[in-house]
């Protein structure tokens, strides 16, 4: 600061050799006043860094008060040049200030220059080596990476390897601690006098208003100003440029109302690895460089170590001290002053991995990028949503994190059922915290997992979602009123039923409900029909576990299930293969609905008595469903796959002899079908994941049929049913194949002994016939693992609606 001219500091964002040297020069300089490129709005923010509940990384955040979905962010970590210099400022007791263009032209900027206004990475704060790593909308900004030509120049192949041995593995020693940034201003000289602004219009406006707000602060101070800022602009900084040039630049600059706030961030987002260009591929080798008093190799061997043991891989001392030994031999033929990511990534593959990738890249995602997470004080602005899913999240012990785990829950308890709930109402408002995953171990209703994992982006998601209410359940309930009106489809509105439901939001589900009626009065689409119906008895079992009154969502699914049963028959008739397939595929749908759905309705109809022991009859919905596939069973309009498909269920659901379907099997593949027709036929009959197979091997009489039927196919239409057949047969489990194998290589009707079936010649332990008091034995064993009375009605117990499922099928 010779002659009151500023102290400019030229930095690689998040570089922790930049922050060393902008700590140790600010310790020399001792100025008045830190100037720090960054977004001017965030000057009211500055003190919350220095909070005790403050644990970087973090991020500013803003965005546009009347858009929040249109935001911008500027990472800081620990290792940051411009969070050292907070820091210190903080310390000192010096004013900090932030002198970048202001964010209420940033966030416009975008929106005016055909942007969609997402700006995740565009944090105006550009990364120093040139690029800002800016994308928006499915663009990339280009400019020219002036760490790449000065590499180049050098003689390296890898900008970040000249990076490291030219700053970030300089000694701490006592030597001029400004050199370092006058050498890296000259470069960056050269090289604009060479690419000129580097290719983006936008560093023309910055660099004018950071020149003002230079200007203003040597007005104010007189001398002691440093300003820390990216290496690429300090050229421009430097330049002598008229005070009317520098405001005609900025004349006219379009606008919007901007709010700022901290937000938590995380390493694995510093990456490039995630799509943020931050100008750093190893976030966690950076924070352990800069956080690592003294022998930095020693310590990183160690952590990797540490790693490697928790995974259960034997990695001794000894790993450790050859590791060390054989980075810095790497170092010393390469000519590096240390050891460097690439040395100690060698090291560790060759003696701790044993040569092996797969472990390796456990260690670059955990330590090489890291899972690391900050904090931000609860003094922090926010938006009224923010503070109340703050609450929730302490009232319900779910903590953010950014490593990703799996939360098991049991709705039965209150605490587990407010995750449950606060997670559905987070993802209707596209705050995708956790995502459901199939649950291990059980099915039952009372049973979710979901998987967890915090993202930066988030609290983007959170402040736009603030437009909805200032509460999680109020903004989720006007949210789901509004999708509903909005829905494009049937499907969409009964999906959008089940997450009210699962969400618990009974004020939305009036609204729900009543487009939902709508929608299916004027839908005259079976397939949409049948779309919409399984969405919707599933959401009927949602009521015992959860409380929640299903009996308007009963109704409607009834309702629904009618107008399908009458829809169904015509909708099945000049389908070609495609078209019948799909229409097989709402069958099955269907099936699962009106079985749960049977029993419930069931379940109402008999009101208290079913709790008193007396017996309900069949569901007359199931009843008429089954006239439905009576209908579409015989009728020879309807293509083979939806008919043969129709046979089956009402096999499986006892409503058919199995003398009776084999009847129509050999009616179908008789010589007189044709024999597409007699394949679409065993299709629907015995594939498509239903269990045929099996039926096949417990009923040879059927797989006899089959048999014969495909003996007698002629050669010249064997070759277009042949697929057909490889598609259905395929999908049997190697074991079912096998054995199908084996009973068509006897013959069907004869048993391993080579008695006849029924005789059990030559099957040791079992007898010639059924011995139906063995089997009646079983059937009080069967009740009460499934908790029924002996009369078969639901004992007192909570019996999980999946227990009744299939009994009796």
């Amino acid at each position: 600061m010779v002659g009151g001219e500023p102290l400019l500091l030229g930095v690689r964002h998040h570089g922790p050799g930049s922050a060393r040297a902008v700590r140790a020069a600010l310790d020399a300089a001792r100025p008045r006043v830190v100037l720090i490129e960054g977004p001017p709005e965030a000057d009211a923010l500055i003190p919350l860094a220095a909070d005790a509940d403050m644990r970087p990384p973090v991020a500013l955040l803003a965005h546009a008060v009347d858009e929040p979905g249109r935001s911008a962010f500027w990472p800081l970590a620990e290792f940051s040049p411009e969070w050292v210099a907070l820091r210190w400022a903080l310390e000192q007791e010096v004013p900090a200030r932030f002198i970048d263009l202001p964010a209420t032209h940033s966030l416009a900027w975008g929106r005016d220059t055909g942007g969609d206004g997402t700006d995740e990475a565009e944090a105006e704060a550009d990364t120093g080596d040139g690029t800002d790593g800016t994308e928006r909308a499915g663009r990339v900004d280009v400019r020219v990476d002036p760490l790449a030509v000065l590499a180049e120049t050098a003689g390296y192949d890898d900008p970040e390897r000249w990076w490291e041995d030219v700053v970030e593995h300089r000694g701490g020693g006592t030597g001029d601690v400004f050199g370092p940034f006058v050498a890296l201003e000259e470069a960056m000289g050269a090289l604009r006098e060479t690419y000129g602004h580097g290719g983006h219009d936008k560093d023309l406006v910055r660099e004018a208003y950071m020149r003002l707000q230079v200007r203003a602060a040597q007005r104010e101070f007189t001398v002691g100003v440093a300003v820390v800022c990216g290496a690429w602009h300090v050229p421009a900084l430097r330049r002598k440029a008229s005070v009317a040039a520098d405001r005609a630049l900025l004349k006219g600059l379009p606008k919007v109302k901007a709010d700022m706030t901290w937000v938590p961030w995380t390493h694995r987002r510093l990456s490039r690895v995630s799509g943020y260009g931050a100008g750093i591929d190893s976030p966690g080798w950076y924070g352990h460089l800069f956080a690592a008093p003294d022998r930095p190799i020693e310590r990183w061997m160690t952590k990797v170590a540490g790693l490697l043991r928790e995974e259960d891989r034997l990695v001794s001392s000894a790993h450790v001290i050859e590791a060390v030994r054989l980075a810095e031999t790497l170092a010393a033929m390469r000519g590096r002053p240390l050891a460097g990511l690439s040395e100690t990534t060698d090291a560790v593959r060759a003696v701790m991995c044993e040569g092996s990738d797969v472990p390796l890249s456990l260690v670059h995602d955990r330590l090489v990028v890291g899972d690391v997470l900050g904090e931000v004080p609860q003094g922090a602005p926010a938006v009224p949503l923010q503070r109340d899913l703050d609450r929730a999240q302490r009232r319900l012990r779910l903590k953010p994190e950014a490593l990703e785990r799996e939360l098991e829950l049991d709705l039965r308890k209150e605490i587990d059922a407010g995750r449950s709930r606060l997670l559905h109402r987070l993802r209707l408002l596209g705050v995708a915290w956790g995502e459901p995953v199939a649950s291990r171990g059980s099915t039952g209703t009372f049973r979710e997992t979901w998987r967890l994992r915090w993202e930066p982006e988030l609290a983007v998601r959170v402040a736009e979602a603030g437009v909805w209410g200032t509460t999680v359940p109020a903004a989720a309930t006007s949210k789901a009123e509004a999708d509903a009106v909005g829905a494009s489809s049937l499907a969409d509105v009964t999906a959008l039923a089940e997450r009210c439901l699962l969400a618990e939001l009974p004020d939305a589900l009036p609204v729900v409900m009543q487009v939902l009626a709508d929608r299916a009065a004027l839908d005259a689409d079976v397939g949409h029909l049948a779309q919409a119906l399984p969405a919707l008895v599933r959401s009927l079992r949602y009521g015992d576990v959860r409380g929640t009154d299903t009996h308007a969502l009963t109704e409607v699914a009834e309702g629904l299930a009618e107008r399908i049963f009458v829809g169904l028959p015509p909708a099945c008739t000049a389908l070609d293969a495609d078209a019948a397939d799909e229409i097989r595929r709402h069958v099955d749908a269907v099936h699962g609905a009106v079985g749960l759905l049977g029993d419930a309705t069931a379940a109402r109809a008999a009101g208290d008595t079913a709790r008193d022991g007396t017996e309900r009859g069949v569901s007359p919905l199931r009843g008429r469903w089954h006239s439905v596939l009576r209908v579409l069973g015989g009728r020879e309009s309807v293509p083979g796959v939806i008919r043969g498909r129709a046979v089956r269920l009402l096999l499986d659901d006892g409503e058919l002899g199995q003398d009776e379907a084999a009847r129509l099997m050999g009616l179908v593949l008789s010589p007189g079908t044709p024999p597409a027709d007699a394949a679409a036929w065993i299709e629907g009959f015995v594939g498509g994941g239903a269990g045929g197979g099996m039926l096949l091997v417990h009923d040879e009489r059927l797989l006899g049929l089959v048999d014969a039927w495909l003996t007698g196919v002629p050669a010249d239409a064997f070759t277009d049913v042949l697929p057909l057949l490889r598609r259905t047969f395929s999908a049997y489990e190697a074991g079912v194949r096998r054995t199908l194998g084996e009973l068509v290589r006897r013959g069907p009707g004869q048993r391993a002994g080579g008695g006849p079936v029924g005789s059990g010649a030559g099957l040791p332990g079992f007898a010639t016939d059924l011995d139906t008091a063995r089997a009646d034995a079983v059937l009080p064993v069967v009740r009460l693992l499934l908790g029924l009375r002996p009369d078969g009605v639901a004992g007192h117990r909570d019996v999980d609606d999946n227990d009744l499922v299939g009994v009796g099928r």
